[in-house]
């Protein structure tokens, strides 16, 4: 069997009541009910026979596709510039993924780098870069990334080193960046580089950066356990005119930091969705697997384990809607996303390792459903901030309320 989207069944995708459940909790307006049902009409229909054998042409028609269908829109914000709402809305954002990573994961990972890679266009941008940019990912007509790490500075971004020095009006960009998602196929990128205003994070400034501007180059791709499009970018004398900057100089650090709080509560909802499939991929099994006279969910320890995969699954989505909800009433989230960010990717991670052993040799076939989010999974305890530097971000933020 060739490395191909997860299959849907009757079985474990089948859109019952309890599917949907959490959809009555009082995070939700029902216009996010609407949203979570229609979206998870259309992926069942458009979703179930992606081919992921070639990672970049797949991820391209994945952009248009999304974006035809209008679901894209709520990647960016600004109506005039085609976006659902003028403010992004993070519950949506965060229902969005959570369908889409439950039925494809790189729908999942094309949706979610509209948004990340755009981000800071929605925040900062002029009135020029908006109209450029913002209205052709919407529509899923270019497709964006965000370039922030670099081979030295992860974790530690405000220790980048790209320079993007003074030249003339504009400024000239050397250096690399890395981990780049959508390297390699994006239309544009939103580069962030030392201009030197002060020293670590207060002297860094936003760009954005052309794919075919000369003196860009991808100059590696690649390869992870869940392929999708990933690459170093180098800049060589790449010049840019002064209307390449983004926001105020010196300010790029914020404005990257502000792009991922936006975005950081829903890779916890990715995550979720990933587990909800492991779930009833793991339900599925234990239903209709015959074992010792009867069928594998008639074994305590099976049960034990489904119930175990159910519990984490409502924990972590409580806790990733309670950010959501709460930063679309204009409250700082950072504790929280931190703590639903760190909280969904481990549970998921377990959540899906048990589905692995509920399935026992099938579970760890290539090309099967639990197999691929087994490998799946894996990179979200890492991107956009490892589960380490949640821990870090919760405990200072509780040493800072306590003095």
């Amino acid at each position: 069997m060739t490395d191909q989207a997860l299959p849907a069944s009757s079985g474990p995708l089948a859109t019952s009541r309890s599917a949907l459940t959490y959809l009555d909790w009082p995070f939700f307006e029902p216009t996010h009910r609407e949203l979570a049902v229609q979206l998870r009409g259309w992926a069942a229909e458009h979703l179930s026979h992606v081919s992921h054998d070639d990672p970049d042409q797949t991820c391209r028609q994945l952009v248009k596709q999304l974006g035809e269908a209008g679901w894209l829109r709520y990647s960016v914000g600004g109506t005039a510039y085609g976006a659902a709402l003028d403010v992004i809305d993070t519950r949506a954002i965060c229902l969005i993924r959570e369908t889409l990573a439950e039925f494809d994961g790189l729908a999942d990972f094309v949706c979610a780098m509209q948004g990340l890679g755009s981000g800071a266009i929605t925040l900062a941008g002029r009135l020029d870069q908006k109209e450029k940019y913002l209205g052709p990912v919407a529509r899923g007509e270019k497709i964006a990334a965000f370039a922030l790490t670099e081979p030295s500075s992860g974790s530690d971004a405000a220790a980048m080193q790209l320079s993007a020095e003074r030249e003339g009006a504009g400024y000239t960009l050397n250096g690399q960046k890395t981990w780049i998602s959508n390297g390699g196929i994006a239309d544009f990128y939103v580069v962030f580089a030392r201009t030197g205003e002060a020293p670590g994070a207060r002297g860094i400034s936003a760009f954005v950066v052309d794919a075919q501007t000369p003196g860009l180059a991808v100059t590696e791709r690649l390869h992870v356990t869940a392929p999708h499009p990933l690459a170093t970018l180098t800049f060589t004398d790449c010049r840019l005119p002064a209307s390449a900057l983004l926001g105020e100089p010196g300010q790029g650090f914020k404005l990257a930091m502000r792009t991922l709080d936006i975005f950081r509560t829903s890779v916890a909802a990715a995550a979720l969705g990933f587990a909800r499939r492991a779930l009833r991929e793991a339900l599925h099994r234990a239903t209709t697997r015959q074992m010792f006279g009867g069928t594998l969910s008639q074994q305590p320890l099976a049960q034990a384990s489904l119930a175990e995969m159910a519990t984490r699954i409502d924990r972590s989505a409580l806790l990733t809607y309670r950010a959501a909800w709460q930063r679309d009433q204009g409250q700082i989230v950072t504790r929280e996303a931190a703590m639903a960010k760190l909280t969904a990717t481990e549970d998921a991670q377990k959540v899906i390792d048990l589905a692995v052993q509920l399935h026992g040799g099938a579970g760890v076939q290539v090309g099967g459903v639990v197999e691929r989010l087994y490998r799946e999974i894996r990179a979200l305890r890492i991107y956009e901030g490892a589960s380490e530097v949640q821990q870090l971000i919760i405990a200072r933020e509780l040493l800072r309320e306590a003095t």
